[in-house]
């Protein structure tokens, strides 16, 4: 696959479609959700159109698969939406994925936003040589409490509104970051702010020399479902000098649980493909586990450590970057997937191009 459209940018006062092709939680906490949109109208000037699957609760989503499938493929088709925003991730999205006509995809290229089990959608539309967002999720990164961070801001505007991806240039580290999460069912939590801490920066291993490919991946829990149902990953080939993206979620999951995720890439020879890995901070507590500041670190650095030690094996020469600003942490920069990265050692940049 080596031909890839970047779907046409937003104007503010377009029209984005609210779909929920994945889980849903608008229902359990609609307070958070409103404040989403809230955010999308006021912060972006962009009005969100909800789809019938955007009000839908998680059980009846799961039991009617083909209606996420139907409001992804009317919103793609539909001439007066100019982009495709997701309520939230989930756990099982890989399986509207038959329902989906590729044709309609891929003959109304649209801008589609969102992270974790999104990475399916995301996939999928890379199969089609159509670049889609890493970020914009609408009770996650648009509904953040207190106030969006500005760095978040300053780059989903980037992905809204650029008409190409060299305006994102490069994707500066963040000052600051946090992965503390603030109970939805308390509406109260809508007005304090996540805790945050200050950035270590980013943390350069493996290969010294400048790389540069299309990227490809998303979140891991997602990727390895994909793997094992293994019908929707591009052929080994199409993924030769590619960027791999890689992130966790907030199921954290253990440093032997990624390593034999990446084991089991490295074994089917996709692994020694990727020209560079660019893998986003890992989320190191939830509402249910919070190991404090050092275990935090820890969990971290683990993390870190397992993902280098199994790249070291299959794929030596690849630079890898870790703690970059995407996926289950704030603040984010939406990372093109299908679009160009530059991953530099020398002067520790990651550039976006078109």
């Amino acid at each position: 696959m080596n031909d890839f459209v970047v779907p046409p940018a937003l104007d503010r006062g377009d029209r984005v479609a609210v779909v929920a092709p994945g889980s849903n939680r608008a229902t359990e906490y609609p307070h958070v959700y409103e404040l989403g949109l809230k955010r999308l109208r006021e912060v972006f000037d962009l009005e969100p159109v909800e789809f019938p699957t955007a009000t839908k609760d998680t059980d009846y989503l799961y039991d009617h698969s083909e209606e996420r499938a139907r409001d992804v493929m009317d919103a793609f088709a539909d001439p007066e939406i100019s982009g495709v925003v997701t309520v939230i991730g989930g756990f099982e999205q890989v399986r509207i994925l038959k329902h989906l006509d590729p044709e309609v995809l891929r003959e109304n290229p649209t801008r589609f936003y969102g992270i974790s089990d999104n990475t399916n959608l995301a996939c999928y539309l890379w199969n089609l040589g159509v670049v889609s967002f890493y970020g914009g999720t609408v009770m996650t990164d648009l509904a953040m409490q207190g106030s969006m961070h500005d760095y978040t801001v300053e780059y989903l505007e980037t992905a809204f509104f650029a008409e190409d991806l060299d305006a994102f240039g490069e994707i500066r580290p963040a000052d600051e970051f946090t992965d503390e999460d603030l109970d939805w069912a308390d509406p109260d939590n809508l007005d304090r702010h996540r805790e945050t801490e200050p950035s270590p920066g980013r943390t350069w291993r493996g290969g010294d020399r400048a790389v540069s490919g299309r990227t490809w991946g998303g979140c891991v829990s997602t990727l390895d479902m994909q793997l094992r149902t293994d019908r929707y990953l591009p052929p080994a080939e199409d993924l030769d000098g590619r960027i791999l993206l890689l992130e966790t979620s907030e199921e954290l999951p253990s440093a032997m649980d990624v390593r034999q995720f990446l084991i089991g890439m490295g074994e089917r020879g996709l692994l020694e493909r990727f020209a560079g890995v660019l893998v986003g901070r890992a989320k190191a507590r939830s509402l249910f586990e919070d190991p404090g500041p050092e275990g935090r670190a820890d969990y971290r650095e683990d993390q870190r450590e397992t993902i280098a030690d199994v790249l070291a094996e299959y794929n030596p020469d690849a630079p890898v970057v870790f703690d970059a600003e995407f996926g289950h942490t704030a603040p984010i920069a939406p990372i093109p997937v299908g679009g160009h990265v530059e991953l530099d050692p020398t002067d520790e940049t990651v550039t976006v191009g078109g």
